[in-house]
């Protein structure tokens, strides 16, 4: 069933073409008239002329142009047209012979001048038709532009949510294996009634609420992020006790400067997960300096001999997360030796 607000646009739709056929026949009427002695034989004139007019336009707008030209088939374009023109030219010349019987009385010198001009006619007729065809086109190409600009929004918009699925993903990978070795240790120290267990839940309660809550937003500050860094250090520690000698030096810390969260706290938990104790120490050793519009940080653990397949796993999702937040705007440099395993990360901001 038609909709109300349909019926409405298209009787709006079809007064707008009877005015605008109007203005075309008093455009007709006085075009002709030029030197003419009387206006109601050029009115007839423009008027036995007018559906010759509406048909070659019609014809352009509605069949020629959409069913051709804007589908680039231009050799039937081209065909159609010169079918269209023979047939306009034939029925402007039926117009003349209407004005020169039933107008004029077989009287040619009563004829106005300027309807005994074929080719003048012509060019009255298809200036109407190249104006109607320049508004469709130009119709059509706004059309065309609000589409694509359309399809380009929702290309973008899937893109934008497959980025965060994919974010969410990697951040998904990052931590488990942590949250994990973190509680076993708590349930060690609970064992002992250690007195250190209130603090590692509350240092582990911060952390989660960061993972969890923090990391959905775009941009934390820096400061948070190195704050949540020293709970996991803190916490790798108490698991750690004697075994781990770790540094962590920070220089020039903007309090204004902000990060993707997670952003540094996955290469800190990568080299506690692939870390080697060494002559019973494990060593970690991390250093994070701000430059004006550039962050330098990097980090040195003890290792093994070099063994890419594990450590590569967690560096690449490191990398996409990288590659989907800041393209193009870092570097990173990784030293893989017999005892040692370095990152280096140069981050743009």
């Amino acid at each position: 069933m038609l909709s109300k607000k349909f019926i409405i646009n298209k009787i709006g739709h079809a007064f707008l073409h009877v005015i605008f056929w109007l203005g075309v026949l008093l455009f007709y009427t006085y075009l002709f008239g030029a030197d003419s002695k009387t206006f109601n034989d050029t009115f007839i004139f423009a008027f036995f002329l007018m559906p010759v007019t509406i048909a070659v336009s019609y014809v352009s707008i509605y069949k020629l142009i959409p069913n051709y030209l804007i589908k680039k088939q231009y050799a039937l374009f081209a065909l159609y047209s010169i079918y269209a023109f023979i047939i306009s030219a034939y029925l402007v010349m039926v117009s003349i012979f209407f004005s020169l019987i039933f107008v004029s009385d077989f009287e040619y010198a009563q004829m106005a001048p300027a309807t005994k001009n074929m080719l003048f006619i012509i060019t009255a007729v298809y200036l109407v038709t190249f104006i109607v065809s320049a508004f469709k086109l130009l119709k059509l190409n706004l059309k065309n532009t609000e589409q694509n600009n359309l399809l380009k929004t929702k290309i973008l918009d899937t893109q934008l949510k497959l980025k965060e699925q994919e974010l969410n993903y990697l951040k998904m990978q990052i931590h488990p294996h942590f949250l994990f070795n973190t509680l076993n240790t708590m349930y060690g120290f609970a064992l002992k009634k250690a007195e250190e267990t209130p603090e590692m839940i509350l240092k582990l309660s911060n952390l989660l609420d960061y993972l969890l809550y923090q990391a959905d937003k775009p941009f934390v500050l820096l400061t948070e992020e190195i704050a949540h860094i020293k709970d996991y250090i803190a916490l790798e520690e108490l698991r750690f006790n004697d075994t781990l000698k770790i540094t962590f030096k920070t220089n020039n810390i903007d309090d204004t400067q902000k990060i993707a969260p997670m952003l540094l706290l996955p290469f800190v938990e990568n080299s506690f997960k692939h870390g080697v104790i060494h002559k019973g120490v494990l060593n970690v050793d991390i250093d994070l300096v701000c430059e004006t519009n550039k962050i330098n940080f990097s980090i040195i653990n003890t290792s093994k001999k070099p063994d890419t397949t594990s450590r590569g796993i967690g560096l690449e999702n490191i990398k996409k997360r990288l590659d989907l937040l800041y393209p193009n705007q870092y570097a990173i440099k990784i030293d893989n030796e017999a005892s040692s395993f370095k990152v280096e990360l140069i981050l743009n901001i």
